[in-house]
């Protein structure tokens, strides 16, 4: 036989060794793709869930986001745009009575009005929640007041303007954008008008309701929520 230098053992090792990265080839390659399909699937759910929200926002219903049906009703309260008539204002709640101790869960109704005045301590926009569709340019604006100043927070009840009746206040002509009303009210004796509301998701953060908890910033959960008028008396 004639020598010719080369073993056939290397020349079967090559083999092998081109056929092996062919196979890591080949595994590299469909993990490649399987990477970019998640990517893609990821993309556009991602996209949808933008598109989606970007509708709501822009279009967000009387009910928000809600999965339940209570929630609905409860974010429907809170998104109300009918005014109270005469026979709806209960007269007897009044700021002292709202800030008057013991559980209050029932001792205001819904359905019902109420006229209050008080100082204005603070004003400053909510979160963005599931009843204005978690949107940032739907955000409502807390009015905070008590009977004096100087109160502690948890003497303090909230006052809610909705993005719907700040929009109907600025087709009158009103301006009710957080920093015209914090230019207005802060440090004066103002009335406010408005449907009753009890924050349930509040109550946890209210004296009336959690007595003695530190955490507590609000007197009670009961809220004019929303605040359908506002006169500033002196």
């Amino acid at each position: 036989m004639e020598a010719t230098g080369r073993s056939p053992f290397r020349d079967n090792r090559a083999a092998l060794d081109v056929k092996l990265t062919d196979q890591e080839s080949g595994r590299l390659s469909r993990l490649c793709m399987t990477r970019k399909r998640k990517l893609l699937v990821a993309g556009v759910a991602v996209a949808l869930l933008i598109t989606v929200w970007l509708v709501l926002a822009r279009n967000c219903p009387s009910a928000g986001i809600a999965l339940t049906q209570r929630a609905r009703h409860l974010h429907r309260l809170k998104n109300r745009t009918a005014f109270p008539q005469p026979a709806d204002f209960d007269s007897r709640v009044t700021l002292d009575a709202l800030l008057q101790p013991g559980d209050d869960t029932n001792r205001w109704s819904t359905d019902h009005a109420a006229r209050i005045q008080g100082q204005v301590i603070d004003v400053a926009y909510a979160r963005a929640e599931a009843t204005n569709c978690y949107s940032p340019c739907r955000r409502d604006i807390h009015i905070l007041i008590a009977n004096r100043g100087g109160a502690a927070k948890n003497e303090h009840v909230v006052l809610e303007v909705t993005p719907n009746l700040r929009a109907w206040a600025e087709s009158q002509g009103i301006d009710w954008s957080e920093q015209t009303l914090q230019a207005q009210l802060v440090g004066h004796w103002c009335e406010f008008e408005g449907w009753l509301y009890f924050d349930v998701g509040h109550a946890e953060e209210s004296e009336n309701t959690t007595p003695r908890n530190p955490e507590n910033w609000r007197a009670t959960a009961w809220e004019l929520h929303p605040i359908t008028k506002i006169t500033v008396i002196k």
